[in-house]
């Protein structure tokens, strides 16, 4: 509703995890280097933890393109399956074909598939997005792949992403074996005052600030409030900057100050 008011090419504060709008900040260039260290020294299990709305999905976005030609990859977006169905999942985002449709019939194409690239030089990695919402019965299921390996490496490499209850469900005793395979691990805290006013900028020159033809402008005070409500949160931050500049246009304001957000912020709360 707003872009042609501020001549945007595209929403500056979409909630999708789309990689362009990726703001690295120094931690989330931390959190994407372990994981493509983790990969590509082939160390097994990657685990990538953080509160709702830090930006996890988005860096998966980011690390699938950060992946060269030579590593397949399978991204599992729901995981919460059974132990047979986590092993389909995998399966069908790897492309293989299988006839039988059991659990072992699953492990035998995949340690082929795995086989197969291995000798060409090519690698594998499995992404669990939310693996919090994960059984113990499916995660040690994952576990088990790890068992795919030659006499020298690893066959498969498996990013574990999910919110903080994941680390308390790997510290349960039942568990032990799959949390002592994690040799890498990366926790994603909230941005600073400092990233917000970065991140917020950086959104807006994505979205056609960059061209110079938007005249829009978030004055420092009213950053400081988006911090104030969101606390560094990138959802949050997304929520309250959309509603501040929806906000903006109907009070025809192209300078975004701090009483619009107080506006967009207290109809957030009102939507809860």
């Amino acid at each position: 509703m707003y872009n042609e008011y501020f001549s945007f090419n595209e929403d500056p504060f979409n909630i999708t995890p789309d990689p362009r709008f990726l703001y690295m900040t120094p931690q989330h260039r931390e959190a994407l280097n372990h994981m493509l260290y983790g990969i590509r020294q082939r160390k097994g299990f990657i685990c990538l933890t953080g509160e709702v709305g830090t930006g996890k999905t988005t860096l998966c976005r980011a690390l699938l393109r950060e992946l060269d030609e030579k590593v397949h990859t399978a991204l599992i977006l729901n995981p919460v399956l059974t132990e047979t169905q986590i092993l389909r999942a995998i399966v069908e985002e790897f492309g293989i074909k299988t006839k039988r449709l059991d659990r072992l019939g699953y492990l035998s194409v995949l340690n082929e598939f795995l086989l197969k690239i291995n000798s060409q030089g090519q690698d594998a990695v499995v992404i669990i997005d939310e693996s919090q919402d994960m059984s113990v019965k499916t995660l040690e299921q994952v576990r088990l792949l790890s068992n795919l390996e030659t006499e020298r490496q690893k066959l498969l490499q498996i990013c574990l992403v999910g919110q903080p209850e994941l680390r308390k469900t790997l510290a349960r005793p039942s568990l032990r074996q799959l949390a002592q395979r994690i040799t890498v691990r990366f926790h994603l805290r909230k941005m600073s005052q400092g990233d917000t006013d970065a991140y917020i900028h950086h959104r807006l020159r994505v979205a056609g600030l960059g061209e110079g033809k938007s005249p829009v402008r978030f004055e420092p005070d009213a950053v400081r409030e988006i911090y104030k409500y969101s606390q560094g949160t990138p959802r949050l931050i997304n929520a309250i900057g959309d509603k501040a500049l929806l906000a903006g246009y109907v009070y025809q304001k192209q300078l975004i100050d701090k009483r619009l957000v107080r506006i967009a912020a207290a109809e957030l709360k009102e939507t809860g």
